[in-house]
């Protein structure tokens, strides 16, 4: 895993844990050599782990929207800054750039990118380690969704392992190293659908 994209949230929340692990997160990266793909923002978690990577001498590659540049809120200390014109294309460039997916703590933008993450490898559309860093318990209903959609059957048996839980990033990243990519939906029989 050369480079890995960080789904997360712009915000900042009241307790410094998550700005604290979103840091720490950005420093392993650096440590590790794995180059960081995110949002390109400098606020919020955003900022943290950009700044965390790069104060540990880590390549970090932002990916944002124009109407975010605008807004003022994009990082200009970057390894790169490539400023795209929607979502669509910022989501689509993390897929290209990066040879998985981390996420952590955030609200619906996070939600949305670890899902289409998710969605892409099952469908086929990569087949690159989805994982998912469950921070102070903060995704343990996500995880109980994820389960309950399992076992009624809206996720195939093939399928339940594309999510990778961990609490700790260390434990993430190597369970991350040793994924298998599964039987995608685009090289199944009809019947199995």
């Amino acid at each position: 895993m050369k480079r890995l994209a960080v789904y997360c949230g712009s915000a900042t929340p009241a307790d410094p844990l998550y700005i604290e692990g979103a840091r720490a997160l950005g420093r392993t990266f650096a440590e590790r050599g794995i180059g960081l793909v995110y949002g390109g923002g400098r606020t919020g978690l955003m900022g943290a782990i950009a700044d965390g990577a790069l104060a540990g001498g880590g390549e970090v590659i932002g990916v944002i929207p124009q109407a975010l540049v605008d807004a003022e809120v994009a990082h200009r200390g970057l390894t790169e800054l490539h400023v795209v014109q929607g979502m669509h294309q910022r989501k689509q460039m993390f897929t290209d750039l990066s040879d998985g997916f981390v996420t952590i703590p955030g609200g619906t933008g996070t939600m949305d990118e670890l899902w289409e993450a998710l969605s892409w490898a099952q469908l086929g559309y990569h087949a690159e380690p989805v994982g998912l860093l469950n921070t102070a318990g903060y995704y343990d209903h996500l995880i109980a969704f994820w389960d309950k959609m399992g076992e009624v059957g809206f996720l195939r048996p093939q399928h339940r392992d594309l999510l990778i839980v961990a609490d700790t990033l260390d434990l993430l990243l190597d369970r991350m190293a040793e994924h298998v990519p599964t039987q995608p939906i685009v090289r199944m029989n009809a019947s199995d659908l």
